[in-house]
């Protein structure tokens, strides 16, 4: 299946749906970090550094799993 009449498979579209939104995280969580940390609230700054870093965890896997189904290996982004 193609989704939305592209040549992209609905499991492609997915991944990079997935990917797009868990990067967008990241930079909204970096600001909310930063916000947390101007009001000398550590404890929530380091909540958002953490769900951070999964959704970059989140992103890679989804770059990862987008180069397999294209054949390719990863870019050298240093994403492994």
């Amino acid at each position: 299946m193609t989704s939305g009449g592209t040549e992209f498979s609905d499991v492609a579209y997915d991944l990079i749906s997935v990917q797009y939104h868990a990067l967008r995280g990241c930079h909204e969580y970096e600001r909310f970090a930063r916000d947390a940390e101007n009001d000398d609230q550590r404890d929530i700054a380091g909540f958002f550094r953490d769900i951070m870093k999964q959704d970059a965890e989140r992103a890679a896997a989804c770059h990862r799993y987008l180069s397999r189904l294209s054949g390719r290996s990863p870019a050298g982004s240093g994403v492994r």
